[in-house]
């Protein structure tokens, strides 16, 4: 199997399972923003989001204009903000809260439909 094909299976399904959890359950987001303030679960977090987009970045570091690009800006995303949790996790996590407070439902649709997009390119439900 292609890894841009693979990834966009991962990425989809994880976004569309993220997006339903927290459609049913948006207590959740508020506990891991609280939780945030554990440094030892930053540190976790940080590391996991390190790793994730570390690896996703060596699998597939594509700069193509079509669907691969956003699963390579996914990687870079949780690498960046892995780092940054990592290294100013103050502030970092301040800019966070304030973007889930600003922009929820705007986040949760892109959620939604960034997951949509990717597993109907994985899948070809409705082809192009």
């Amino acid at each position: 199997m292609d890894s841009s094909i693979f990834l966009a299976k991962f990425w989809g399904y994880f976004l569309l399972i993220f997006f339903i959890i927290l459609s049913f359950n948006p207590k959740r987001i508020r506990q891991i923003f609280a939780d945030l303030k554990d440094e030892k679960f930053l540190i976790i977090l940080s590391f996991l989001s390190i790793i994730t987009g570390l690896l996703n970045i060596l699998v597939h570091n594509i700069w193509e204009s079509n669907w691969k690009l956003i699963i390579t800006l996914i990687g870079w995303s949780s690498l960046f903000i892995g780092l940054a949790l990592f290294i100013f996790p103050k502030r970092t996590t301040d800019w966070l809260t304030f973007l889930n407070i600003k922009l929820i439902q705007v986040i949760y649709t892109l959620l939604f439909l960034v997951g949509l997009f990717l597993l109907n390119i994985a899948y070809s439900i409705i082809p192009f």
